[in-house]
C-alpha cells in the first residue's frame, strides 16, 4: 500500500471554491433584497484580483492596485447589484465616485469583521500567493481598522487549499 495520495479525477478544489463564492453572492444578494442596508454592525472587506478577467474598475484604481485590491462595503456604497457571475457597486475614493464590477471568480477574500467571519480562496487560474497591498481606502469607516486575513488568528476564516500536485 502506498502513502501517496492518488490524483483525483474529480475537481474537488474547483467545486468547493465555486460553492464558497456562491456564499458571497448569496450574502450580497440578501443585502440587495433588504434595500441595500447592512443589518446591525455587519460590513464587508472584499479582496479581489484587479487584473482578473471581467474586472472593471477605473484606470486610476487599476494603476494604484495593479494586482489586488480590498474594498469596504459599510456606510458609503450605492447601486449594489448582484449577478450570477459577480457584482457591481458604486464606491467613493477620495470623494471621487467610481463604479466597480467584480466577478466572483476574481475574489480572493471576503471578511465580515462584525461577526469574525471570513472566506479565503484563490482567484480562478491563480496559483500564486496574493501580494501584500494597502486597503483601497474607499470612503467608508472612519476607524480605518482592517481585519487580519489569516486563517490562524482564531477567527472563523475558512481557507480552502487542496494543493495541486506538480
Amino acid at each position: 500500500m502506498s502513502d501517496e495520495t492518488p490524483d483525483s479525477l474529480i475537481p474537488y478544489d474547483e467545486i468547493v471554491q465555486e460553492a464558497l463564492r456562491a456564499v458571497v453572492g448569496r450574502v450580497l444578494g440578501e443585502i440587495v433584497e433588504g434595500g441595500s442596508e447592512l443589518p446591525g454592525n455587519h460590513h464587508f472587506y472584499i479582496t479581489f484580483k484587479t487584473e482578473a478577467p471581467g474586472v472593471s474598475i477605473p484606470p486610476h484604481l487599476k494603476e494604484r492596485f495593479p494586482d489586488e485590491m480590498t474594498i469596504v462595503l459599510q456606510n458609503k456604497f450605492w447601486d449594489l447589484e448582484v449577478r450570477e457571475d459577480g457584482f457591481g457597486v458604486g464606491l467613493s475614493f477620495n470623494q471621487i465616485p467610481a463604479k466597480l464590477s467584480i466577478p466572483f471568480a476574481a475574489i480572493t477574500a471576503f471578511v465580515d469583521p462584525a461577526v469574525d467571519f471570513g472566506l479565503q480562496f484563490q482567484a480562478s487560474g491563480d496559483d500564486a500567493s496574493p501580494e501584500a497591498h494597502d486597503v483601497a481606502g474607499n470612503d467608508g469607516p472612519e476607524s480605518g481598522d482592517v481585519p487580519e486575513q489569516t486563517a490562524d488568528d482564531g477567527s472563523n476564516v475558512v481557507t480552502v487549499d487542496f494543493g495541486k500536485k506538480k
